[in-house]
């Protein structure tokens, strides 16, 4: 290199010279690179180093692919800017910077290079990111001599570092955009719903699995109040709230189970829900999926159960009979009736007196049905007290009324696809009627606090011993629901009114009492025989059956021997032997009750008390003795 070459500043500043021109190459470094960014800062650095430098070319550039290539990131020659600039590294001097070396060679470069005609001169250093891995390179290059300037060349290395920190930024936006493209598509694709929005409920956005689930369309999103599917029943309303509320005090929620309603359809499901609010306290990000399926498949499994503990219950009680036993014209015109009745689903109204088997020929009904693969269930309408009734036919939400801790399942419910069995008919309060009067003409009601109405088919068979038409008079039963329990009204007749069945019902009996009793009991004498035929029988059936597990258990021998003290009222005092005329069945069944409370000093319940006696509940003991007049 002539020792009379001018400095690079003097060359690319004639008029100025030595510091000033280093000065005025700086300042022009800066002021031309000083508000670009991305490809502006490349070609105004290039374009500025080729002009501070006073060199003919100067350009950045990055690997291409792999290190054995390299592109210009912008390119600066002779005045202009090249475009689509790609060359090999190997025997060029840019090989040897992208090895991670400083490179300057104030001359003979092309002697040395041939691949680089016409070029002289050359300076370049390696880009490097901030763990020190090189990104690619900057370079000037001249057609003269460029002779070592220290401070020039300290200049290059500060805007060296510049290019570099540059690029390293463009390739981590680039990572970033990567990163943010691969995520939007797992964020749209996921089959895990995700939702991002305020703390007001408002989506910001919501991905297709969320909108799959919730029913939304994508124009529907933004703005969308999240709240507005949450359905106005306490339960739900109340879960909603407390999960907000936790969000509201900077809480992650997690794992909490929302019921909802559909968009665009209305229908309900349900959701497994976590969000967790940003650190500002402003947005809430969260993910939920559809557990629909698994609540459903849970409620249904919950009612199985119930239905199974309700018919073990059933299993654990002694029915009276195991068969309707009876050869006489009345219980084989009841019979005739069952096989009529049996195979159609039409309601069912069975009247007669307290003991006379009604239960037995219910469940005889619905074993002849097609619903015999199905429950019966049963519910005795005087046993409970008035304000449980509709909760037990019908069930409650959890919250309902004071004491609903658990959503709990009523028997329509239990009994769907087979039978429901409401005893005592004539007991349900008016209100519970109306609303039974809907399930049979609609199929359908609501829980006790539901809003959702639920879909049952139930065929329901109603038995009394009232005189329900005398109810409709006195205003005390609804008369449509009467006429659509009454479609096919069955009466079982009095024992007293088939006395030839006396003998197999004993017989039957005592087949079914001795051998539990422990005793061996081969029949009945002839006079205890007519002692049981020439009673009266207000207990009806009830009444034969205790009074034989009496005689079982007092027998000291193996024939059974009915004496007058097991029929106190064979030749009665309260009750005579040949009725009276004008006598009616109240009074009847009045003076016997009376005899057996007398009998039992008095007492109800319990294995010495009247009920037990009589084969009545307690609490229908107790009605009927209010009923009755008696204390």
């Amino acid at each position: 290199m002539s020792d009379t070459a001018p400095p690079a500043s003097d060359r690319a500043f004639p008029g100025l010279h030595g510091d000033a021109a280093e000065l005025a190459a700086l300042h022009a470094l800066v002021e031309g690179t000083a508000q670009a960014i991305g490809e502006d800062f490349f070609r105004a650095l290039v374009g500025n180093l080729a002009l501070a430098t006073g060199t003919s070319g100067a350009f950045v550039a990055e690997f291409a692919g792999d290190k054995t290539r390299v592109r210009a990131l912008a390119f600066w020659m002779d005045g202009e800017f090249l475009a689509d600039q790609e060359w090999e590294l190997a025997d060029t001097p840019c090989e040897i910077v992208l090895s991670g070396e400083f490179c300057h060679y104030p001359a003979g470069v092309s002697r040395q290079f041939p691949k680089e005609e016409g070029v002289e001169s050359y300076l370049g250093v390696p880009l490097r990111d901030a763990d020190g891995e090189i990104l690619g390179h900057l370079a000037v290059f001249d057609r003269r001599e460029m002779p070592t300037e220290p401070r020039l060349l300290y200049t290059f290395q500060i805007f060296a570092a510049r290019a570099a920190a540059e690029l390293a930024r463009l390739r981590a936006m680039q990572r970033l955009r990567e990163s943010e493209e691969r995520f939007r598509d797992l964020f749209e694709e996921a089959p895990i719903a995700y939702v991002h929005e305020d703390l007001d409920s408002r989506f910001v956005s919501a991905n297709q699995a969320a909108q799959r689930i919730l029913g939304l369309k994508p124009e529907e999103v933004p703005g969308f109040v999240g709240l507005s599917l949450v359905p106005d029943e306490p339960e739900a309303q109340r879960r909603a709230e407390d999960a907000f509320a936790a969000i509201e005090r900077g809480s992650d929620t997690g794992g909490v189970v929302l019921e909802l309603r559909r968009k665009d359809d209305g229908r309900p499901v349900w959701i497994q829900w976590w969000s967790r609010p940003d650190p500002e306290g402003r947005y809430t990000r969260t993910m939920f999926i559809d557990i629909t399926d698994r609540v459903l498949m849970e409620r249904e499994q919950a009612r199985l159960q119930a239905q199974n503990r309700y018919l073990r219950e059933e299993l654990r009680e002694a029915h009276g009979f195991e068969d309707i036993v009876g050869q006489s014209p009345a219980i084989r015109a009841l019979l005739g009736h069952v096989r009529k009745v049996a195979g159609t689903d039409t309601s069912v109204l069975i009247q007669g007196e307290s003991g006379t088997g009604k239960e037995l020929v219910a469940r005889a009904i619905h074993a002849a049905s097609p619903r015999r693969d199905k429950p019966m269930v049963k519910l005795n309408c005087a046993a409970l007290p008035t304000g449980l009734v509709e909760s037990e036919l019908f069930g409650h939400e959890k919250g309902a009324f004071t004491g609903a801790i658990a959503r709990r399942v009523g028997r329509f419910e239990l009994a769907d696809g087979g039978t429901l069995f409401l005893d005592e008919i004539g007991e349900l309060p008016l209100d519970v009627q109306a609303k039974l009067l809907r399930v049979l003409q609609e199929r359908e009601f609501d829980r006790v606090g539901g809003k959702a109405p639920v879909k049952v088919d139930v065929r329901v068979i109603a038995a009394t011993n009232r005189d329900l038409l005398g109810a409709v008079a006195d205003k005390t039963f609804r008369d449509d629901l009467y006429y659509r329990l009454n479609v096919f009204p069955v009466s079982t007749p009095p024992l007293r009114e088939r006395p030839e069945d006396i003998p197999l019902l004993v017989q039957f009996m005592i087949d079914k009492f001795a051998p539990r009793l422990g005793r061996r009991i081969g029949g009945i004498g002839a006079a205890s025989l007519r002692r049981l035929q020439a009673y009266r029988w207000p207990g009806n059936i009830r009444e034969l059956e205790n009074v034989i597990e009496r005689a079982i258990i007092l027998a000291e021998g193996p024939q059974l021997d009915i004496g007058p003290d097991l029929l106190p009222t064979a030749v009665p005092a309260t009750v005579p032997a040949e009725p009276e005329r004008g006598l009616s069945l109240e009074a009847v069944e009045r003076d016997h009750i009376a005899a057996v409370l007398k009998e039992v000093g008095g007492v109800i319940e319990g294995p010495a008390g009247a009920a037990k006696a009589l084969g009545l509940h307690p609490s229908t003991l107790r009605y009927r003795m209010k009923k009755l007049g008696l204390r």
